[in-house]
């Protein structure tokens, strides 16, 4: 039998396991009550919740418990779950700064939809643009978080590269203003004009836990998270910080793209999140005259869908104007509505509403004057986001 970690070293291994809620480990948290680590191969731990009917008990479940199982010699995990005293609770909040501990992470956004992909070059970022305008377009208050660091475009197709961040009195980012009203937060508005993000992991967690803590975001009917393509460490920070989120998955009509496709499915079920539907992109090229061409086949699309058993939302084609548009910084579902690819990508968004809840519910707000804004001047690559 393979020698057991140390107690230390099962506490260092829960540092990986986030409070969706308090965007914060569960060890800083001060939320690992016990570690027992048995010679037979099993570790038994409690961890305590800040309430006892904790909606996210069974997200901290599985985190746990995987966790535990990556480190050598383990065999089995036993979690169990108390409840933080209400001194322990004050003095948590204290700890984090606040008058009380919050009631979920952005609750005033009644839809968060991760759009991912098994691999880059499928047309992700355009139909995250695309969907995000016309859902917009639809009457929805639309935002974007661009969290493909590596490959950040969202700048340019909402028309907005070259912007830089701004904050307010309150040191939270507000969000740019793209099309339609769509409010944008990429890493793109932080450092300068294309340049590369040369980040490691905890960096990149960083990035991406201030985009969901320290935004201004305000009641939102949908936030579109562009995904990086793959199973890497941004898919897993953000299903950790946002165990509730939707994940639509795009994929081109092509057997190996949609068999790549299944691995992002395949990730997001493991981390508890809920697949909603299948976009086809890519599905024929259609000439300005109106006629088709399968370039990249036809069907994966469907197969990938009946595969996971969820619905086809739409299968959206390759246009000149969806590529023009892609660069010209105008969606196309608002540049050329009439246009093949944008009247798909409206009736894709139609299905979405009708998937999703109708509102967010809304926290009360003070009524105050919106304070002055500042640009933030530029940073060097590396650096973390400029926020307190």
């Amino acid at each position: 039998m393979e020698p057991m970690p140390t107690r230390d070293e099962v506490n260092e291994a829960l540092r990986e396991v986030i409070d969706p809620e308090l965007r914060r480990d569960i060890v800083t948290l001060e939320m690992v009550r016990s570690i027992d680590v048995h010679t037979n191969g099993v570790v038994d731990v409690t961890v305590s919740l800040t309430t006892p009917g904790c909606p996210i008990r069974d997200h901290f479940q599985t985190a746990v418990d995987a966790a535990i199982r990556r480190l050598d010699g383990v065999i089995g995990v036993n979690i169990s779950f108390d409840v933080l005293s209400e001194d322990e609770r004050r003095t948590l909040s204290q700890k984090l700064g606040r008058g009380s501990l919050p009631e979920g992470a952005l609750a005033q956004v009644a839809n968060v939809v991760c759009v991912g992909s098994g691999k880059g070059g499928v047309g992700k970022s355009s139909v995250t643009a695309n969907l995000a305008a016309a859902l917009a377009a639809a009457g929805k208050r639309v935002g974007v978080m661009d969290a493909d660091v590596w490959g950040y475009s969202q700048p340019r197709m909402f028309g907005l590269s070259g912007e830089r961040a701004k904050v307010n009195a309150s040191r939270q980012i507000v969000p740019l203003d793209g099309a339609e009203g769509v409010k944008v937060v990429s890493i793109g508005f932080f450092i300068d004009q294309d340049a590369a993000v040369v980040w490691r992991g905890p960096m990149l967690h960083k990035a991406l836990q201030q985009f969901i803590e320290d935004v201004e975001w305000g009641e939102l009917d949908y936030l579109l998270i562009d995904l990086p393509p793959g199973t890497g460490d941004v898919s897993m920070t953000l299903a950790q910080l946002l165990p509730e989120a939707r994940f639509l998955i795009v994929t081109t009509p092509q057997a190996v793209a949609q068999k790549v496709a299944k691995r992002s499915a395949d990730m997001a079920e493991k981390l508890n999140l809920e697949v909603s539907g299948v976009i086809e992109n890519m599905s024929g090229f259609t000439t300005p005259a109106g006629e088709s061409f399968a370039i990249f086949g036809s069907g994966g699309g469907q197969l990938l869908a009946d595969e996971l058993e969820v619905p086809l939302l739409g299968q959206v084609p390759l246009t000149m104007a969806l590529r023009e548009q892609s660069d010209n910084g105008l969606p196309v579902v608002l540049a050329n509505p009439a246009d093949a690819a944008a009247l798909a990508v409206t009736q894709i968004a139609q299905r979405l509403i009708e998937l999703t809840p109708a509102a967010p519910v809304s926290l009360p707000m003070a009524a105050e004057p919106a304070p002055a804004l500042t640009v933030l001047p530029p940073k060097p690559v590396g650096m973390s986001l400029p926020m307190a």
